[in-house]
C-alpha cells in the first residue's frame, strides 16, 4: 500500500487476531486511500464479526468509512451480550463444531449443523437464507460477505465453547426440548407408541419418554442422563448468576 497513514488501537480480546508486532498498543498502517475501514481492519487479520464500535478520532463511523491521513482509529470488541436483530436468534456451525451443536441443542437452541462439510460457500448461503448466525473458528469463513451474522468460536474445549456462546449472545434455554441429533422438536411419547425403538431392558426399567418429530429418535432418562443434567444445571446456573 501507498497512500495515507492511520493509527489503530485494538482492545486485549481482539489481541488474538493481531500478529505479535501489532500488540503494542497504538500501531501504525499506510492504506491504499480507497479501501473501507472494514477492509482496512480485516487485512490485519480481525474478523468483522468481532468488531463493535469503530471510533475516528473519538466519533463514531461504520465500516464504510475511508480512512484519511492521520486518523487514530479505536477499535472496540463486539458488545456482550450481543443482539442480533432482525429474526428468532438461532444457529448454524460448521463441520469442526458438532459437540458444540449437540449441547446446544440440549439446552434447547436452534443450532443447525451436519457432519458432512458442504463448503464455505454453501455454509455462508444457509446462513443467508435462514438468517441463522454462523458459528465457527474459521475466519476466513467468517470474512465471506454473504454470511447474515456470525461470531468467531474463541476455545477449542466445547465447555468454553458454549459459555462463550451463551454468554456472547444469551440465547433462550429450554431443556430437553430438541432432538440432540437433528436439532428437531421433541414431544412427550407414550411408551407402547415407542415399544419398537427400544431394546427389552429399557422397556422394562424405564417409563418416562420423548420422541423427535423429525427423525423419530426417542429418548429417555438412561445410563447418560446424570451426565448431561449436569450439562444442563452449570448452564442455567450460569445465567441465573
Amino acid at each position: 500500500m501507498n497512500g495515507p497513514e492511520i493509527f489503530l488501537t485494538f482492545p486485549p480480546e481482539l489481541h488474538l487476531f493481531l500478529s505479535a508486532d501489532r500488540l503494542a498498543g497504538r500501531t501504525s498502517l499506510v492504506t491504499d486511500g480507497s479501501s473501507s475501514l472494514g477492509h482496512v481492519v480485516e487485512s490485519l487479520g480481525v474478523p468483522l464479526t468481532e468488531v463493535g464500535r469503530l471510533l475516528v478520532d473519538g466519533r463514531a463511523v461504520p465500516v464504510s468509512h475511508v480512512p484519511r491521513a492521520g486518523e487514530n482509529v479505536e477499535v472496540s470488541a463486539v458488545a456482550r451480550p450481543q443482539h442480533v436483530p432482525g429474526a428468532p436468534l438461532r444457529f448454524l456451525l460448521d463441520v469442526h463444531l458438532g459437540s458444540l451443536a449437540r449441547r446446544l441443542r440440549l439446552l434447547g437452541v436452534d443450532a443447525a449443523y451436519t457432519n458432512e462439510d458442504p463448503g464455505d460457500p454453501a455454509l455462508a448461503a444457509l446462513s443467508a437464507q435462514e438468517r441463522r448466525v454462523l458459528l465457527s473458528r474459521d475466519r476466513g469463513l467468517l470474512r465471506r460477505r454473504e454470511i447474515w451474522a456470525g461470531a468467531y468460536v474463541y476455545s477449542d474445549r466445547v465447555e468454553e465453547q458454549l459459555r462463550d456462546v451463551l454468554g456472547r449472545f444469551a440465547p433462550a434455554l429450554a431443556p430437553w426440548t430438541r432432538c440432540t441429533a437433528c436439532n428437531g422438536p421433541l414431544t412427550e411419547a407414550d411408551k407402547d407408541a415407542v415399544r419398537d425403538h427400544l431394546r427389552h431392558g429399557t422397556q422394562r426399567t424405564y417409563d418416562v419418554f420423548a420422541q423427535c418429530a423429525s427423525c423419530g429418535r426417542v429418548y429417555w432418562r438412561g445410563a447418560h442422563h446424570a451426565r448431561l443434567q449436569a450439562i444442563v444445571d452449570d448452564a442455567l446456573r450460569e445465567r441465573a448468576t
